[in-house]
């Protein structure tokens, strides 16, 4: 009993391998639940769901320092001796974050998934099978298991969407499946390349890699690589042709965790082996990232307002907020890495609230085209209310967590050595000029929606407003959007050890190489 005892109240308990296994092993007994209707199998759903966030909790609350920058939890098990694969998990700053917002996400997308009444078992299934990829991902310290994880997304996704989507679904799930599985060529091949170089034995192990140096041709193949993979993932322009209509067509749930976890995947892939494993190739890329990232943003804001379908136009703000992620990664410096990854948990929460919104909308009042919607701010004041607020979080206003995320940024380019005076000065005076955009198709988005007479002089023209279970689902990303606005820190303190270590010895390669 002992030793049972100490097993769980230290680092050797598998954690990490828990959590990433629970759902999808819980999600497979759903086909074995009695048939006794759709309750059940949401019930079951949610519970795995709240088991598993609770469990991410506790282990990181108890058994996870913050000021220590290394990885953290670690499990390192033989899993396939023929070729020397290892079952290695662990966690650091830049994965805590990601992990816990994986957890909150999915378990409200769960929720919000309410409605959803037809194949309900394989459609859950489905949402647990994307929840053990994510975590996967998001812990994984080796190379192929990381390509493993990443891939396991793919077929959950593309069922999900060419069976519960619109109109359109087989033709966005089809142009998902072709961007995605194509650029995961790329990240096979960077995989391989890495694993294989120099050594006769595959060598996969992340810290390995870390430490291993390349001739400075290579590396930039590699990063090459990479890079395509991750800009499909994020996205980034102008890869993000796909991110339009797949959003467009899928269940909103399945938006949800699109834009609060997918598109994350591919920018911590950027930090996380781009920048940490190909130092040189990154220092070269750097000022190219955020030229893109600026025309990102730009370009996606100038787009949205052109978008009559209402996910179509939330779709493009997403790419547009993506590339503050990108210009802080490009940015080499402490507080733009920082700023990154605050938007990153940032727009996870939003992104997902918006287009929850724009479902429960959509469930009411039948119409995708902002042009045929009007005056739905008297029937349903409720949703009025909550989309007015989290559109106001979306274009950055003071006291949310957007605005902080995008000043940081904006700090960490400006504070930045690595660039001259005049390339910050364009950078952040075009930045300025997409957050000046932001407003205006947030804005026109909700006089298009809720202001007029449209629906207030229709016949029939009664909606039922948002339930307690919306209710809860709204206040529930709000808490944290205006918690994190108010005090940034609690995020913060979650990277920023990791962050100063990554970037010191970033600068120490490119300044040892010079």
């Amino acid at each position: 009993m002992v030793q049972v005892y100490l097993v769980f109240t230290t680092n050797y308990f598998p954690w990490l391998t828990i959590v990433a296994v629970l759902p999808i092993f819980g999600g497979s007994l759903i086909f074995f639940l009695p048939h006794k209707g759709n309750k059940v199998i949401r019930l079951y759903t949610l519970f795995i769901c709240i088991i598993e966030l609770l469990l991410t909790t506790y282990a990181f609350y108890y058994y996870f320092q913050l000021d220590d920058p290394l990885m953290q939890l670690t499990e390192d098990y033989k899993w396939i001796d023929f070729f020397d694969f290892y079952w290695r998990l662990g966690i650091d700053g830049l994965s805590i974050g990601p992990i816990l917002l994986t957890g909150f996400i999915t378990t409200l997308a769960t929720l919000a998934a309410w409605p959803v009444t037809r194949d309900s078992r394989l459609f859950h299934f489905l949402m647990l099978a994307m929840y053990s990829g994510q975590i996967g991902l998001f812990s994984s310290r080796d190379l192929l298991l990381f390509f493993i994880m990443w891939e396991l997304e793919l077929i959950p996704v593309y069922l999900l969407i060419s069976a519960w989507g619109g109109k359109k679904r087989l033709y966005s799930a089809t142009k998902f499946i072709l961007y995605t599985a194509g650029s995961s060529v790329f990240l096979l091949l960077g995989v391989l390349g890495i694993g294989l170089y120099a050594s006769n034995e595959p060598t996969l192990n992340f810290e390995t890699s870390a430490n291993q140096s390349y001739p400075v041709a290579l590396e930039i193949i590699f990063y090459i690589g990479f890079l395509i993979a991750f800009a499909v993932k994020s996205p980034i322009i102008p890869f993000h042709t796909w991110l339009p209509d797949t959003h467009g067509e899928a269940h909103y749930s399945t938006c949800m965790l699109l834009a609060g976890i997918l598109l994350k995947m591919g920018a911590y892939g950027l930090v996380r082996i781009n920048m940490e494993f190909l130092p040189r190739a990154h220092s070269i890329f750097a000022p190219w990232l955020m030229i893109v990232g600026t025309i990102q943003i730009i370009y996606a804001a100038s787009a949205s307002p052109g978008q009559r379908n209402l996910k179509k136009r939330i779709a493009y703000s997403s790419v547009s907020h993506m590339g503050f992620i990108i210009i802080g990664i490009g940015s080499l410096s402490d507080m733009g890495l920082n700023g990154a990854f605050l938007q990153i948990i940032s727009h996870g929460f939003i992104g997902a609230a918006l287009f929850f919104l724009a479902g429960t909308s959509y469930d009411r009042i039948r119409l995708v085209y902002l042009d045929e919607m009007g005056g739905m701010a008297v029937p349903v004041p409720k949703i009025f209310t909550t989309f007015s607020i989290l559109s106001m979080a979306s274009l950055a206003l003071p006291g949310m967590s957007g605005f902080v995320a995008e000043l940081i940024v904006f700090f960490g380019i400006i504070t930045s050595q690595n660039f001259f005076l005049i390339q910050k000065i364009l950078i952040t005076f075009v930045m300025a000029i997409g957050t000046i955009l932001t407003p205006i198709y947030s804005l026109s988005m909700l006089r298009q929606m809720f202001y007029g007479y449209k629906f207030f002089n229709a016949p029939n023209s009664y909606f039922f407003d948002s339930g307690p279970r919306e209710l809860f689902i709204s206040i529930s990303i709000f808490l944290p959007v205006i918690g994190i606005g108010l005090y940034p820190d609690f995020v913060f303190s979650l990277s920023v050890d990791k962050v100063e270590t990554l970037i010191s010895n970033f600068l120490f390669i490119n300044k040892k190489f010079s």
